[in-house]
């Protein structure tokens, strides 16, 4: 039995308190596309948070558009766990 494989995807956010009212969706791709952005993530030591569930809800919004304020709590979690990742790497 073949069971179709999932094709990638990634979202990327950006938040900048001091400017921005939320998160806001930077970029977005399938395939070959989420590929590239995974790829120059970790070239940038930006954490990656796999969350399938998440990333489809965020694939619905467009690049630039703020994240609606139902999402804010998970994506709060996201970029705790992000803030959490960058003060373990400075301290090594």
């Amino acid at each position: 039995m073949n069971q179709k494989e999932k094709v990638k995807q990634a979202i990327a956010l950006t938040y900048r308190p001091d400017k921005d009212e939320a998160p806001i969706v930077t970029a977005k791709g399938k395939g070959y596309v989420a590929e590239k952005i995974i790829e120059m993530a970790k070239e940038h030591q930006v954490p990656i948070q796999e969350d399938a569930s998440l990333v489809e809800l965020l694939s619905k919004l467009r690049i630039n558009e703020t994240i609606p304020e139902e999402l804010y709590q998970v994506v709060a979690e996201i970029f705790a766990f992000v803030y959490r990742v960058e003060k373990r790497l400075t301290k090594t």
